[in-house]
């Protein structure tokens, strides 16, 4: 394992099992910047090779910044924004996120989703609030980042587990 490769999957089990008796104690400032997904394992441990290709390919993207409008604790403290794009059309979901918890949780609420073609937009709608038992969320198991390099791994509300490298957001891929 280094900063420029996230760990294999049984790696990732063994940071997972630690995570969840001590927490990944990752903060909220570590999860700032462009993630490219990069692995994908299915809820039952099977590498998912075929559809992270594909999702490499349309250029799947988590992006996390830092909410400018969070003004007391209760606030959202991220901002995300999950794409894939086509050429130049893009396809971007975004709204607040959180962190809850020990381990702790991922938390965000997809509140917006619009359709772009390079920086145009061309279509956007207004997504309904999940309930709280369908609210999305990322485990969060570890990071390792120096710089602009760097991997964050977490298993998501449907029970995959994924791994993203960090790459400036200018580049794709």
């Amino acid at each position: 394992m280094s900063v420029l490769n996230p760990p294999g999957g049984s790696e990732l089990l063994a940071l997972e099992a630690a995570a969840r008796r001590r927490g990944s104690g990752l903060p909220a400032e570590s999860l700032i910047g462009t993630w490219w997904l990069d692995q994908l394992w299915s809820r039952q441990g099977a590498q998912q090779d075929t559809t992270a290709l594909l999702l490499r390919g349309i250029g799947a993207c988590l992006a996390i910044t830092a909410n400018p409008q969070t003004q007391g604790p209760n606030d959202p403290a991220l901002l995300l924004r999950n794409s894939v794009q086509l050429g130049a059309l893009t396809l971007q979901f975004s709204g607040p996120g959180w962190l809850q918890g020990k381990r702790p949780l991922l938390r965000f609420r997809f509140e917006r989703m619009a359709l772009l073609w390079g920086e145009r937009e061309l279509w956007h709608g207004v997504l309904p609030e999940p309930t709280e038992q369908h609210m999305p969320f990322f485990a969060l198991i570890a990071s390792e980042r120096s710089g602009d390099q760097g991997w964050l791994a977490a298993r998501g509300r449907g029970g995959g587990l994924a791994a993203w490298r960090l790459r400036p957001s200018g580049v794709r891929g």
